[in-house]
């Protein structure tokens, strides 16, 4: 989430009338994510969020995203639902961008998780992951590793200026990745960036998932690499095998990981790095002007990428 597109008052409360939700009472911008403007809305009908989709969205994909979220909710996991319009309508345009209202979830994310997150987290992963089967709409996963080069190509020589020698570092891995990804490995909707911010709790307890925006169709042990990124690792990018041992363990409690997909793990989770270190890369590389919005330090994700540069097998993870 963040601010790259402004919107009056008076361009919102027009906008407002297309929907029964009352009359606008405030409303302000959410600075944190990368990829859509996102206002928090207060309403004489209650709390919702205003997304506008930026150019880096494809207008086709929107469909998706807004059936994934009816679908999952429809089978029991707890996300926010699209708002719909007078006329039935989910998605609207306002300020040039389109846009759609999603409901409110309580709750906040947790900046400093703690084992008992992470499984819960692994949990709602793998439930994500059956809830998912049946939707009818499928979307490629373009930063998966044929989007991976661009990227590499984007950032060139200009990596070096964020780590010395970083531009060889991602070139190395990258050949590495596109010689290695598997090709067999069970498929599905992933949620694709179910980092903390996008995992929202209420008294200790999991209370929701937000943002689908990356959600797509791709290996589903991959999702789940995703996380052990996200989630399970200290302060300092040491990894964390507590966390990550009760995530996979509360994943595997609902949907068992196969054993290529054991196998395949140590992979995914470098070509996970690898990928999160690009697309911030060149989001701190290639900030618009004007936007507010603060660029993710990439190099968080070398030092990930360096650790399972050097894991020998998945029991490294925490998988038995």
């Amino acid at each position: 989430m963040a601010v790259y597109t402004d919107v009056t008052a008076e361009e919102l409360s027009a906008h407002l009338a297309r929907y029964d939700i009352g009359e606008l009472l405030s409303f302000k911008g959410i600075a944190e994510g990368v990829e859509n403007t996102n206002f928090l809305l207060h309403t004489t009908g209650g709390s919702f969020i205003l997304t506008l989709y930026e150019k880096r969205v494809d207008p086709a994909d929107l469909p998706f995203f807004i059936g994934l979220m009816e679908h999952l909710a429809a089978r029991g996991l707890t996300c926010p639902q699209p708002v719909r319009m007078k006329d039935g309508a989910t998605l609207g345009e306002l300020a040039g961008r389109p846009a759609a209202i999603v409901t409110f979830l309580d709750g906040m994310w947790i900046r400093r998780p703690q084992v008992h997150h992470c499984a819960a987290v692994g949990r709602a992963l793998a439930q994500l992951h059956l809830a998912g089967q049946g939707f009818a709409l499928t979307r490629v996963n373009a930063l998966s590793v044929p989007g991976w080069r661009p990227l590499a190509e984007r950032a060139g020589a200009r990596a070096d200026t964020v780590a010395p020698g970083l531009a060889a570092t991602i070139a190395a891995e990258l050949d590495h990745c596109e010689r290695s990804w598997p090709k067999s490995l069970p498929t599905g909707v992933i949620h694709a960036d179910l980092f903390n911010d996008n995992v929202f709790f209420l008294h200790d307890q999991l209370s929701g998932l937000i943002d689908f925006y990356f959600a797509c169709n791709d290996i589903l042990a991959y999702d789940l690499a995703i996380c052990l990124n996200a989630w399970c690792f200290s302060a300092d990018f040491e990894f964390d095998f507590a966390k990550g041992s009760a995530m996979i363990a509360a994943y595997q409690a609902v949907r068992p990981l196969s054993g290529d997909e054991t196998a395949a793990l140590p992979l995914l989770a470098r070509g996970s790095a690898l990928r999160f270190l690009l697309t911030r890369l060149v989001d701190w590389l290639y900030v618009p002007p004007g936007a507010v919005v603060t660029p993710k330090d990439p190099i968080e994700y070398l030092k990930k990428l360096r650790f399972h540069q050097k894991v020998a097998s998945p029991t490294e993870y925490g998988l038995a």
